[in-house]
């Protein structure tokens, strides 16, 4: 049997085909525009996401026996507020996860409802990019809009809608909008209290690899595939991801280095920090795990490389950096703000260091480093929670750098494991559609047999000592720039 897996991205929704054994047949890419139609939001048009999947399904499987496809599910960028009115209809443009227009509800939510509540409900603290504080801003800002909201929904989970004609959200997803009891995988009365919503306005909650429906006749026509075929829950864009590389079951690691940065660590048990710098959310595999998240990862070096010296030439760029653990210059990779550990949406990306003979090199260092020294910061949050991890696996675009891959072993004191086949959260989404599908009797069988580690990268003991002292430096800029950054 064929199944489809979908990773709704921030700029593009890439499909994929597998085959029972996991091997991807097809690769399909659909980008769509974003909007900015103030300065710090960012927003989408739900309509765009749907249009593009449906012609990328077209696309994905045109050369294959549409009557295969047994499965279909998703991997979605999380936390993004969809509303849907009476009659099933979009009312407004759909708030992503990287708009920053929350900071007065996540100022209430923290401080008026506070932290050890909201903690206590959910397992997490407000962070700008969560659901509920934009379900506030709604509420205060647009209350037209507000009255009329039948269905609450989550990016991936419009697709699974459109689809099935099911409303229905999983586990891990859920866990991002911070009106979900993590601990107890269900919704939490008193966070729908606290914003004014209704659970009849939510969706149905399943595992990742659930079935939540079949897809509807007329879509599965206009496809060319069966009516039979099973709609999967799915999964928040990380845990899918973590699902893809086979980071599923107790104590294991990947990290992420997309536009965004992620340090995922599964977990077997429920676990929170004391200051909840880590989210505590629940897996795609049905267990639990602890994310950093840092919100410009790999963007950061887009934005320096494209935007500020002008080249799309990584390789070259990268080939002449040599002395690792030497360098003079730091950099703060804070260009949206940030989330993991610091929750400091006025944080912004600082060069410090410089000096007459600070080479263009140096600085590209500089980026790639600081990006690494920031999912740190996350991995020693974990440390201190008792969680001992020695390796990792690593996913994303800036994944496929030899030098930061290196870089990361290195500061973090990792191993570093690449796999046969990294294809994000596409590759996850289309494992959770076998399970659901009865090809695997589970996500970790799916795993040990799909994922494939062909190599690894081992830290360096000298090397790891360099980065151990350019670390406790690095830990002293923020600190120094915090009060700064609030004047910006």
């Amino acid at each position: 049997m064929l199944y489809i897996g979908i990773d709704l991205g921030t700029s593009a929704v890439k499909l994929l085909l597998m085959d029972g054994d996991g091997k991807i047949l097809n690769i399909v890419s659909k980008e769509y525009p974003i909007f900015f139609p103030k300065t710090g939001w960012s927003e989408q048009n739900p309509e765009d996401w749907y249009l593009q999947v449906i012609e990328g399904i077209k696309e994905l499987i045109s050369g294959a026996d549409g009557s295969l496809v047994a499965g279909i599910s998703f991997g979605g960028q999380m936390h993004g507020l969809v509303i849907l009115d009476d009659n099933g209809r979009v009312i407004r443009p759909a708030i992503l996860w990287n708009d920053g227009r929350t900071s007065k509800e996540c100022d209430y939510l923290n401080n008026v409802i506070g932290k050890d509540k909201l903690s206590e409900y959910t397992g997490n603290i407000s962070f700008t990019g969560f659901t509920a504080p934009k379900i506030l801003w709604l509420r205060d800002n647009e209350p037209d809009n507000f009255a009329r909201i039948a269905k609450i929904m989550l990016p991936k989970d419009y697709i699974a809608y459109r689809l099935s004609g099911v409303h229905c959200t999983d586990v891990s997803d859920a866990s991002g909008m911070l009106l979900f009891d993590v601990k107890n995988r269900r919704w939490s009365k008193e966070m729908c209290e606290i914003c004014g919503v209704e659970e009849a306005q939510l969706a149905k909650v399943y595992e990742s690899y659930e079935v939540v429906g079949t897809v509807l006749p007329e879509v599965a026509k206009e496809l060319g595939i069966s009516e039979g075929c099973k709609v999967v829950a799915g999964a928040g864009d990380n845990a899918a991801a973590a699902v893809g590389t086979g980071t599923v079951g107790d104590g294991m690691c990947n990290i992420s280095l997309g536009t965004s940065g992620t340090i995922f660590i599964s977990s077997k048990d429920y676990k929170v920090d004391d200051n909840n710098a880590l989210h505590s959310f629940d897996h795609a595999d049905g267990s639990y795990h602890l994310m950093g998240c840092m919100l410009s990862a790999a963007s950061c070096n887009k934005w320096w490389m494209e935007d500020i010296i002008g080249t799309d030439d990584y390789v070259s760029e990268q080939s002449s950096i040599d002395k690792l653990g030497e360098n003079k210059v730091f950099f703060l990779p804070y260009l949206m703000g940030e989330r993991s550990p610091y929750n400091d949406p006025d944080a912004r990306g600082v060069f410090i260091g410089m000096s007459m003979d600070t080479s263009r090199s140096d600085m590209t260092q500089a980026v790639l480093e600081g990006v690494g020294f920031a999912l740190r910061d996350s991995l020693e949050v974990a440390r201190k929670l008792g969680i001992h991890i020695d390796r990792t696996k690593i996913c994303g675009g800036g994944a496929k750098s030899p030098l930061w891959r290196k870089m990361i072993a290195n500061i973090l004191d990792l191993k570093v494991d690449i796999i046969e086949s990294e294809q994000g959260p596409g590759m996850g989404a289309c494992m959770l559609a076998a399970v659901a599908c009865g090809e695997y009797a589970s996500v970790e069988e799916a795993a040990k047999s799909i994922v494939k580690v062909i190599d690894t990268e081992i830290p360096d003991k000298e090397l790891v000592k360099k980065y151990d002292e350019r670390y406790r430096t690095f830990k002293k800029i923020y600190p120094a720039c915090r009060d700064i950054f609030s004047l910006l």
